[in-house]
């Protein structure tokens, strides 16, 4: 299918939440470049649909966005799977955060309102990514209607004037679906985006033989969150993903082989001085009690 309007777009198809079956067909004639389908994913979150499609062409895999207003009006987005990966990781913050924020309040609402009829509205949690020639802006703001993560891209081109910012793509996801949103996209990449890399031609080829055989996954519970080390292989080699999953949401992050060494230091040395700051306040506390322990018993002498 070419890669403008998606068959999910126009039709609808597989309902709210549901997954599409994959459409195999490419673009005829001439030198244009053919684009397959993989997948789709439809949400319906508050009076928007969006639709994740996983498509594939001769660079690669890549996503793309589509956000579909109650008027029909549409925004589109289009992610590389490493930088859709990135922008996964990223939503845990966001829903985290999300999770703290306590109801607005109406001077809230007014000063929203106020931003938004004269002039840029203050983001609740900004972040900001850079990859090759393009940046990514992920800002979670409010306005009367509520609060909404707005997702945008630019691209800087060189020409006339280097370096200068050409306008991009933006998506705004409401707030309320930010989970929904970031589990889709989650499974998308669980199941499209492991083969990125044959995809570009590198088939694991950095890491040698190391990919037919990796150690297996482990997992540790700590309090009510619950880590999980997955050792995976890509086209730049082989990576440690630790990720951090909590009931109502789920962060990680992705370490090469190379930095293991570093990390595992790192931690080992923390954990010393942590037992070494520990020890000595507990030192300071028995001291201290048993400082208060003798004045008192000099206080009933008297």
């Amino acid at each position: 299918m070419a890669d403008g309007d998606s068959g999910s777009e126009r039709g609808g198809g597989g309902g709210p939440g549901g997954f599409q079956p994959a459409s195999r067909g490419g673009v005829g004639g001439g030198g244009e470049q053919e684009t397959q389908e993989l997948a789709s994913k439809r949400l319906d979150i508050q009076n928007k649909r969006f639709y994740l499609d996983v498509k594939q062409n001769s660079k690669g895999r890549f996503l793309k966005v589509a956000e579909v207003g109650a008027g029909g009006s549409k925004s589109r987005l289009t992610l590389s799977m490493a930088v859709a990966a990135e922008v996964r990781d990223a939503l845990g913050d966001f829903i985290e955060h999300y999770a703290q924020l306590g109801p607005s309040s109406p001077e809230q609402l007014a000063a929203a309102a106020a931003e938004e009829g004269g002039g840029p509205r203050r983001a609740l949690k900004s972040e900001f990514l850079v990859r090759e020639n393009r940046k990514y802006y992920l800002d979670l703001k409010e306005n009367q209607r509520g609060r909404f993560l707005r997702i945008r891209q630019t691209a800087t081109r060189g020409g006339p004037a280097p370096g200068a910012l050409h306008g991009g793509q933006t998506i705004a996801l409401p707030a309320q679906g930010l989970v929904e949103f970031r589990d889709a996209l989650a499974k998308l990449l669980d199941d499209y985006g492991g083969d990125d890399d044959e995809l570009a031609g590198g088939a694991g080829a950095g890491a040698g033989g190391l990919c037919a055989e990796l150690p297996e996954g482990t997992s540790i519970t700590v309090d009510s969150k619950r880590f999980f080390f997955d050792v995976g292989c890509n086209k730049y080699g082989v990576f440690l993903r630790v990720s951090e999953v909590k009931p109502s949401y789920r962060n990680a992050i992705t370490v090469p082989l190379k930095a293991w060494g570093k990390f595992g230091g790192a931690f080992c040395r923390y954990a010393e001085e942590m037992k070494e700051i520990q020890e000595r306040q507990r030192d300071k506390l028995y001291e201290r009690r048993a400082g208060d322990e003798s004045e008192a018993e000099d206080g009933d002498e008297d």
